[in-house]
């Protein structure tokens, strides 16, 4: 199962051609693609900013609901 991911802080992501992602949108935009060590840069503060722009999207599987 892939992991998905939503931006918890606006921000410009440079290596989407300079897309804003907004609080609440999934990461990475449709069509877009992030590496590992991009997807670990974004949810750190291992990054220039030292802040945290996205998080993993924990689901819960339909058979707990």
């Amino acid at each position: 199962m892939t992991k998905k991911y939503k931006a918890v802080q606006r921000f410009k992501e440079e290596e989407h051609d300079g897309h804003i992602y907004e609080v609440g949108d999934p990461y990475p935009a449709k069509g877009k693609k992030a590496t590992k060590a991009r997807l670990e840069e974004l949810s750190t503060t291992k990054n220039k900013y030292k802040q945290i722009f996205i998080e993993e999207v924990l689901e819960t599987p339909k058979d707990e609901e």
